[in-house]
């Protein structure tokens, strides 16, 4: 396994100063605004789709295969550019990219207009996230960066249910194209922040902690002349060659198969056959995701911070027993004759569904070197993004559609819906094979 330059056993690890704090702050409200503008259209899918007369199907296109082909694709060659230049301006023309897309979709009068925009979002959406998980492992020593990558990954929680809040409100009182509009403007104003607010990090600056005195924080620099930088075909071998990294990544994507195929119809579901209104999806859905997803990203940061030290393999077993613990809960939400009691039982997957991610995110960035963070966790949204996002609702919007059309048409996503218990248990089957796969890993390494 390639890693990075562990701390030495003698030194006393490095403790995130307030920049640090600083650049993750903004960094998550990027991520906050970058998730809000992806799940617009799954939030405000039934107002669109009543205006537009579009079939599920072509919602789960824009929301799934037309978005992520251009995000996941993109995000390697960015990937690849961020680690050899500097990833704050990447991050930040990114963001103005995918803010001014997302003002376009308000805009946009057909199906085409509308497919167009939100494959541009996906385009600027590929520079978002890979630069700052490197950024943030570059302010937080290991040890630090479970919790650190945890508080980032708010931002998908907090941007869906402030995406529910005020885009079913503004929709609810003016128009659902108003909402993509003002949203748009957000973000470019954000990228400013970004552009002058964050400075650079040294690429591995904390990696190695000095035995003498503890850093109060990373030094900043415009970028650091001497740190090796890595081929884009060495990054590119190294990542799929690891077993672990593949396995790990594949996961992921199964389990993001179902996260994102949720999201993308939940809100369609409970308006279409369990009888919510815009006004109550904007208070009660937005507090169940906002609350228990964020709770799932923080509680499972926790626990990798607190059992990773122990034992690798506690990076594929927390995600595996939060997947287990979740399916009667999820089977409960779909079967509830009331959307009251829908999202009682949608409480517990929506903060056990989220169980893989920070584990993830944080084996990825601990095991690879410093200059290859960024194309590296490009990697691991190529392949999750590229089977979850790409394919969940894609296949779920199909799924429906075919439901509807064969003997179910007053709950066609109710069926297509029940149908993703079977991808619960192939992605716990995947996380459960890769506890054996990382123990007999890290046994090896040892032997050495």
């Amino acid at each position: 396994m390639t890693a990075s330059s562990p701390v030495a056993p003698d030194a006393r690890p490095a403790r995130p100063g307030a920049r640090a704090w600083i650049a993750l702050a903004i960094l998550c409200f990027v991520y906050v605004l970058n998730f809000l503008d992806r799940q617009l259209l799954s939030i405000l899918a039934k107002p669109i789709q009543d205006d537009m007369g579009l079939a599920d199907s072509q919602l789960g296109l824009l929301g799934g295969l037309y978005f992520a082909a251009f995000y996941c694709i993109l995000a390697i060659p960015v990937g690849w550019l961020a680690d050899r230049t500097n990833r704050v301006r990447v991050l930040a023309i990114a963001c103005a990219l995918w803010s001014a897309a997302t003002a376009a979709c308000g805009l946009s009068t057909n199906f085409g207009q509308l497919a167009v925009s939100r494959m541009a979002v996906g385009v600027g959406e590929a520079g978002g996230v890979p630069p700052s998980y490197a950024i943030i492992s570059d302010y937080f020593p290991s040890g630090t960066r479970g919790m650190a990558l945890a508080l980032f990954n708010l931002g998908p929680p907090i941007g869906s249910a402030l995406g529910v809040a005020f885009g079913a409100s503004i929709a609810a009182n003016y128009s659902w194209r108003d909402a993509f509009i003002w949203v748009g403007v957000a973000g470019v104003v954000t990228a400013l922040v970004v552009w002058f607010g964050i400075r650079e990090p040294k690429k591995g600056g904390l990696d190695v902690a000095p035995a003498a005195e503890p850093v109060a924080e990373p030094v900043p620099t415009a970028e650091t002349v001497a740190a090796p930088r890595a081929g884009f075909v060495a990054t590119l071998s190294m990542f799929f060659a690891n077993s672990t990294l593949r396995g790990i990544s594949l996961a992921c994507g199964a389990t993001q198969f179902v996260t994102y195929a949720l999201l993308g119809f939940a809100v369609l579901f409970l308006m279409r056959e369990k009888g919510m209104t815009l006004e109550q999806v904007a208070l009660w859905y937005a507090l169940v995701v906002g609350i228990c997803v964020s709770l799932g990203m923080l509680i499972s940061g926790r626990l990798i911070d607190m059992f990773a030290k122990r034992s690798k393999t506690a990076y594929a077993w927390i995600p595996a027993i939060g997947l287990i613990i979740a399916v009667p809960f999820y089977a409960g939400f779909v079967w509830a004759p009331t959307w009251q009691m829908s999202l009682a039982f949608l409480t517990v997957p929506m903060a056990l569904n989220y169980f893989y991610l920070s584990p993830s995110i944080t084996l990825v960035q601990e095991t690879v070197r410093p200059d290859q963070r960024v194309m590296s966790g490009a990697l691991l949204l190529l392949v999750m993004n590229l089977i979850g996002l790409g394919l969940g609702p894609t296949y779920l919007g199909f799924a429906s559609d075919f439901f509807g059309a064969n003997g179910f048409p007053d709950n066609s996503l109710q069926i297509a819906l029940y149908t993703l218990i079977a991808f619960y248990g192939l992605a716990i089957a995947m996380f459960l094979g890769m506890v054996g796969k990382i123990r007999r890993q890290t046994a090896q390494e040892a032997a050495r």
